[in-house]
């Protein structure tokens, strides 16, 4: 196929949409996992913030400088790209 024909077909508006023809068992099995894996993104900040906050406290007791607080920030970032992702695959897919 020549560009001028790809970009005839695409001005046409003719993009391939394929179907999903995965089957029903093998997408459920997929989302449970997925659904798990997203579970333990969750828990895993949950408890990364409150062991960060934990490591702050100790810290701010013993009158030392609190280095934490790029640790903290990495955390919530984690956070809030485990809170993303699955809207923005839903976004581009």
């Amino acid at each position: 196929m020549k560009k001028a024909d790809i970009y005839r077909y695409l001005a046409d508006g003719g993009v391939p949409q394929p179907k999903s023809d995965a089957p029903k068992a093998l997408t459920d099995k997929v989302d449970t996992v997925l659904g798990i894996v997203a579970w333990a993104g969750t828990a895993a900040g949950v408890a990364g913030v409150l062991i960060t906050g934990a490591m702050m406290a100790m810290s701010l007791r013993r009158g030392e400088g609190s280095e934490h607080m790029g640790r903290l920030g990495m955390v919530l970032g984690g956070c809030v790209l485990v809170a993303t992702a699955g809207p923005l695959v839903n976004f581009v897919f």
